[in-house]
């Protein structure tokens, strides 16, 4: 069951990146996009065991650092997920999380790991990143995420269930 869940997290994440980097730029707020790997971790944090979780955090999340048209240095979408998905597997203890629960992780992971892109970013003295965009970069990533996760996450978590009955709650 456990190369199936593999196979499943990988090609969610697969889809993701070619949707995140071929369409979603033609949607672009001020060159912002949603972050569906995000999505893809927090629903699988939210469904399944931790450990599950933080390594398909950093696994998306390098994914995404490698993903061409990637012009930062890698490791920093790693770091970034793999924190999220800690985040999201805090919130579900024992039972499944409500509606709201899971919306509210999925504005509190995209703020913290768009949060830590971004400054990581600074740090590391990206161009494309100041203290001024900070604020506004961060801003529209955790709208664009709030907004897809009615579309986005409820298909996840029921794949993500199928694969892992022993987590799934009724």
């Amino acid at each position: 069951m456990k190369g199936l869940r593999w196979a499943v997290a990988l090609g969610a994440v697969v889809v993701a990146i070619v949707l995140q980097v071929s369409l979603f730029p033609h949607v672009a707020w001020h060159g912002i996009v949603p972050n569906l790997c995000l999505l893809v971790v927090v629903a699988a944090a939210l469904t399944v065991e931790a450990p599950f979780a933080l390594v398909l955090g950093f696994v998306a999340g390098l994914t995404l650092d490698l993903a061409p048209p990637a012009d930062h240095v890698a490791g920093r979408w790693a770091l970034a997920l793999t924190i999220a998905a800690f985040l999201a597997a805090r919130v579900r203890q024992d039972q499944k999380p409500s509606a709201l629960a899971v919306v509210g992780t999925v504005a509190a992971a995209s703020f913290v790991a768009t949060s830590l892109f971004a400054l990581t970013g600074v740090l590391l003295n990206d161009p494309a990143m100041s203290v001024a965009g900070l604020l506004e970069v961060v801003l529209v990533a955790v709208v664009w995420d709030v907004l897809l996760t009615p579309f986005v996450l409820p298909p996840l978590m029921r794949l993500f269930a199928r694969t892992s009955p022993q987590w799934a709650t009724p």
